[in-house]
């Protein structure tokens, strides 16, 4: 008889909060593939905060038994990305998990969104770290948004990432269509849609007559193309679009070469894997 095989260490974050209702349903899809699950989450919200870290004042972590007594969580008071590195080099210490997931947020990382996404910050900093990562949005805004259809497509990308692994260097972000009649039609690789916020600020004034503005805006997709993450949600497919951190714009170094006439580097600009790193012990303030 065979043994059984170790459980999957399963490192789970996001940006919505601790208490938000889609890293529940994360967290249960991650049980139920018989994980273990270790939660770092942020204790408030931290939509938009991007990959924004803290380093003016202390980070507080304070373990938090909101998913039960078989899943070790602790809620941090910094960013998502505060939350993966402090998981990392203090909460796991000398274990390395086998994934880390984000989310599940409320609402669409799709495009140009996961600029400012703490769900896909989370991810590409455990990326960073050298671990496989996947960030997890749902196409729906609110609280009261509809996550009971989520589950199965989590699993599916879960089982993949655990089987068969992440390049390194790479985090997935995936966006799951939001709850309808009709029926997900699949998974679907993409490449991430050009498009933008058409921006605005309105003005308006406090009790005081004192003027504020509240950021408003369209998102606008400038993209035609049918191999994007925007055309297989539209499309009502799970879009899947493998992002990475090294942001060297390839053709940019083939026009300053040109039109400025400044040299190439020597050898051809490649991504390098990150290595993983040893763990440290950060200091923590306030751990229980």
């Amino acid at each position: 008889m065979s043994a059984a095989l170790p459980r999957p260490l399963i490192l789970v974050s996001n940006d919505d909060g601790i208490t938000a209702p889609g890293i529940r349903h994360l967290v249960e899809a991650m049980v139920a593939l018989g994980a273990e699950v270790v939660v770092v989450a942020p204790d408030s919200p931290q939509s938009g905060m991007g990959h924004a870290i803290t380093i003016g004042h202390a980070l507080r972590l304070t373990k938090n038994p909101v998913f039960g007594p078989e899943v070790d969580a602790y809620e941090c008071s910094g960013t998502p990305a505060d939350c993966v590195k402090i998981a990392k080099h203090y909460v796991l210490k000398d274990r390395t998990p086998d994934l880390v997931v984000s989310g599940i947020n409320h609402g669409s990382n799709a495009s140009v969104n996961v600029l400012y996404s703490g769900t896909m910050s989370a991810a590409i900093e455990a990326a960073i770290e050298g671990l496989p990562a996947v960030g997890f949005s749902l196409c729906e805004y609110g609280p009261n948004a509809d996550f009971s259809h989520v589950g199965e497509w989590v699993t599916q990308v879960c089982r993949h990432a655990l089987d068969h692994g992440i390049p390194a260097g790479t985090a997935l972000n995936v966006n799951i269509p939001k709850n309808s009649d009709t029926p997900i039609a699949g998974l679907r690789l993409a490449r991430q849609a050009r498009a933008k916020w058409q921006e605005e600020f309105d003005r308006r004034l406090d009790p005081y007559q004192r003027p504020y503005y509240w950021l408003v805006g369209q998102f606008v997709n400038l993209d035609p193309g049918t191999d994007t993450d925007e055309w297989a949600l539209a499309n009502n497919y799970v879009s899947i679009v493998p992002c990475k951190f090294d942001l060297t714009a390839a053709h940019g170094l083939d026009h300053l070469s040109e039109r400025w006439q400044l040299p190439l580097p020597e050898t051809q600009v490649v991504a390098t894997p990150p290595q993983p790193v040893p763990s440290e012990d950060y200091g923590v303030a306030n751990q229980e």
